[in-house]
């Protein structure tokens, strides 16, 4: 168990943290793939595409450069894919329960999440976390992706709370680096990668199988 004191908010990524969804997006990504003929990226490309914007990856996928219309075609394209696969999608164990605790003792919440925005009310209604966060920060928000700083130092401007009192829970590697440098504590979920991968390739605090490990 891992105590949370001296913590005035608690920031949230979205895939792979809310939810063990990554899976879908990768089986997303495979239809995706396969319909354009495009090169099926290998596992260190595919692990530092994690937590970064569709504006970032479709360019990589395609090796070319792409103008801001079909990037949005082709993302909106994928992303309608990843929608159909949702359906049974459950949030990571733990996850009511800590959310119910922070909020009993005060601790502001926010989602930092570079999901589309079409994605985010279907995750949470298929979550059951509608009206649960009542900040959400959206990577098109900001001027840099994850692993810049930006969009959980806007979340923590939003909530009123400086940084180094913000405790994240990420579970991707640009995420966890983002935490670090935004200079707040980083809790990571082995749900996208294993303890061992997350130990070598990111510098978390903290590594969890899910939110029952967390005492607060």
């Amino acid at each position: 168990m891992y105590p949370l004191d001296n913590i005035d908010a608690a920031i949230f990524d979205m895939d792979g943290t809310l939810a063990h969804n990554m899976p879908l997006h990768w089986q997303a990504f495979a239809v995706f793939i396969d319909k354009y003929q495009l090169q099926i990226p290998g596992p260190a490309v595919a692990a530092s595409l994690s937590g970064k914007r569709n504006r970032e990856i479709m360019p990589i996928l395609f090796e070319r450069a792409l103008d801001a219309a079909a990037i949005e075609a082709y993302s909106e394209e994928k992303e309608a894919i990843y929608r159909e696969l949702i359906a049974d999608l459950q949030p990571v164990g733990g996850l009511d329960t800590l959310l119910d605790t922070l909020v009993a003792r005060g601790v502001k919440l926010a989602v930092a999440t570079s999901a589309p925005r079409s994605n985010v009310a279907p995750m949470f209604a298929q979550l059951g976390l509608v009206s649960r966060f009542p900040v959400v920060v959206l990577g098109e928000e900001v001027p840099n992706s994850k692993p810049a700083p930006d969009i959980f130092l806007e979340a923590a401007r939003r909530l009123g709370v400086a940084p180094a009192r913000c405790v994240v829970f990420e579970d991707a590697y640009a995420g966890i680096a983002a935490a670090k440098a935004a200079g707040m504590r980083c809790i990571a979920l082995a749900t996208t990668h294993t303890p061992d991968e997350l130990r070598t390739n990111a510098m978390p605090d903290l590594i969890i199988p899910d939110f029952t490990a967390v005492v607060v």
